[in-house]
């Protein structure tokens, strides 16, 4: 029986020890700069003439790591081998579908501070933030795979005298996942991980800017045994990749979190029927929603609250207030 949830404890750098380890996983990644990863595509490992050069913010001239490009042509084999694959994925037991991100959990818990460090190396993140963004990967992880066997039970329904009922829940198919730059292991993880657990399939299309820790994550899929063909790794650009595996008529629903001038491209894309698709995609769209805070004087704010109230009420409450005009 698996214990209860609890998010993962960050790291206390001012401990020596734990400063200790995240040093010496620096030096692990900065040993392994300039590397090179494939697209993955049923398990298949594919390389590319084109590829992304994945830079360290931090450091320009360091490059991370060159990642294969994808084109329109290996996006369209991604998506139709990813619908194949979910002919047989759907029918895999909710309990053994959780099993693969718990198992994925114990590897990226053995491993925090090597990942850590990549996202400090890669996307220039602090080393509170990047640990964060592990620890957070970590969770949706044990969360996911805990809802997955909650969900995967019989389901409550409300009994009707005469009628027999049932309500149990299924996968949807092929799922395009486009994770943003700014939290490109959590985010990344969360969203894939909750499409895989829950019977579909996966099309994953990381950001352009932080592609080695998106090829990290299926690499522990990988080791963890999950079925080729379940996650597929397909970076590449939006305009060419995104659009395709957006628009493709048998992606059943896309994942994405980013701008707002993507996000309404990806959801009107996904609106418009292709020839030969079968049903409505489906679209979460995470956007940018940054509010604006203005501060004023308290006197300036009261005068301008005042505008809308009515005229009476204005004047009491100027009286009260000692608010001149």
């Amino acid at each position: 029986m698996l214990p209860e949830f609890k998010n993962f404890c960050l790291a206390d750098f001012s401990i020596s020890e734990n400063r200790k380890k995240m040093e010496d996983a620096i030096k692990q990644v900065e040993e392994e700069l300039g590397k090179e990863y494939p697209i993955i595509i049923g398990g298949e490992k594919i390389e590319t003439e084109k590829k992304i050069e994945s830079i360290n913010p931090s450091v320009k001239k360091e490059v991370v790591g060159r990642v294969s490009r994808a084109n329109r042509e290996l996006a369209e084999r991604a998506i139709k081998t990813a619908y194949e694959k979910f002919q047989e994925w759907r029918f895999t037991s909710p309990d053994e579908r959780a099993r693969y991100l718990l198992k994925a959990a114990e590897i990226m818990r053995q491993e925090v501070f090597y990942l850590s460090a990549l996202m400090v190396v890669e996307e220039g993140k602090n080393w509170i933030e990047a640990y964060a963004d592990t620890a957070e990967a970590i969770d949706f992880l044990e969360f996911y795979a805990r809802e997955m066997m909650r969900y995967g039970k019989e389901q409550p329904v409300v009994p009707y005298p005469g009628e027999e009922n049932s309500l149990f829940y299924i996968p949807l198919g092929v799922v395009a996942v486009i994770p943003p730059w700014n939290f490109p292991c959590a985010i990344l993880v969360g969203m894939t991980s909750a499409a895989i657990v829950t019977g579909n399939t996966v099309v994953l299309k990381p950001a352009s800017s932080s592609p080695v820790i998106g090829y990290k994550f299926a690499e522990i899929m990988e080791r963890v045994g999950l079925p080729d063909g379940v996650l597929n790794f397909l970076p590449g650009s939006g305009a060419e990749v995104g659009d395709t595996i957006v628009g493709h008529p048998l992606t059943r629903m896309v994942a994405f979190t980013g701008s707002r001038d993507v996000g309404l491209h990806i959801n009107e894309l996904a609106a418009k029927t292709q020839p030969g698709q079968r049903w409505i995609k489906r679209v979460i769209a995470e956007m940018g929603g940054k509010d604006t805070i203005v501060e004023m004087r308290p006197q300036t704010l009261i005068q301008r609250l005042m505008v809308s109230l009515p005229l009476p009420m204005a004047s009491r409450v100027r009286s009260a207030l000692h608010v001149q005009d």
